[in-house]
């Protein structure tokens, strides 16, 4: 099967009075999708390449960065929820749609949604590879130790100390134990080849703050529950599809379960775990288009 075509565009957001440069993949032809990339320490653009490749022969792909991920220097800008909103808006702006589908993965999944509320009709359908709403340590920890978090988030981000704490945080070994623990199912799919170029991801400048803001809780666009199932609750969103791994993390796991049974969405189960559009993008592409 002929490879859809696949070209970059060099957008420029404007976030915080400030051009953000903004990479966004462009693959295939066909009714515009939005592709968005998880948000985690090893979270860029190329996670969704093979998934649009797939879905590119039936639709014209868009995958962008977000600001403060992706393998190329970012932006300093504030790490909050205000601003991913924000920079969907600016996206969304320059590259007006309509969108006949919209996918995200893990974090990126409420972010997606909220963009859809507040632009009605804008997405077709949505689909959400494995959603998560809140962030490792606030899920491995519990709301009683927020202070011993936010100190964490604060020291990662102080000048010397911080760039040496996370050079020890995201070596080698490191992500690739992560990897194997819950963002692949497979163990053997994590290669050295595939760790070298996580590590790259996360070796970008300024690569700390957005993973200090992710790992803390600092995009974590609601604190409950019961916030992040509310946001599915509008009557006026498009038709949204979960996909949710058989291997999902427990915890994790049980808010894609939360979510499922509220009736506001749709489900579909395939393989992975927190990155199934990564590991088997062929699995998701199909699951897809089953339920357009």
């Amino acid at each position: 099967m002929i490879e859809p075509a696949h070209a970059s565009r060099g957008l420029v957001l404007k976030l915080e009075g400030r051009g953000v440069p903004t990479p966004c993949d462009v693959i295939g032809s066909g009714p515009d999708a939005l592709l968005l990339p998880a948000l985690s320490s090893i979270s860029a653009r190329v996670e969704m390449r093979a998934l649009a490749r797939h879905l590119g022969h039936d639709h014209r792909c868009l995958v962008p960065d977000w600001p403060g991920f992706g393998d190329h220097q970012r932006a300093r800008i504030p790490m909050n929820p205000a601003t991913m909103h924000a920079f969907l808006d600016a996206l969304i702006e320059t590259l007006p749609g309509p969108y006949a589908l919209g996918v995200a993965a893990g974090h990126a999944a409420p972010y997606l949604v909220a963009a859809a509320r507040r632009h009605p009709g804008l997405f077709g359908r949505l689909v959400l590879v494995a959603p998560t709403w809140r962030g490792p340590l606030p899920t491995a920890m519990g709301p009683e130790r927020k202070g011993l978090i936010a100190g964490i988030r604060r020291a990662i981000e102080t000048p010397l100390l911080g760039d040496a704490l996370y050079r020890i945080n995201i070596s080698r070994p490191i992500i690739g134990r992560m990897m194997r623990a819950h963002v692949y199912a497979d163990p053997a799919h994590v290669t050295p080849g595939v760790i070298a170029d996580k590590h790259a991801v996360t070796r970008q400048i300024g690569g700390r703050f957005g993973t200090a803001a992710f790992v803390t809780g600092g995009l974590d666009p609601y604190e409950t529950r019961k916030d992040f199932l509310d946001l599915f609750g509008d009557a006026g969103l498009p038709p949204i599809l979960v996909l949710r791994p058989e291997r999902a993390p427990r915890r994790s796991g049980a808010e894609m379960d939360a979510l499922i049974a509220t009736g506001h969405v749709t489900r579909a189960a395939i393989p992975g775990a927190l990155a199934p559009h990564e590991e088997y993008p062929g699995e998701v592409a199909a699951a897809i288009r089953e339920a357009a």
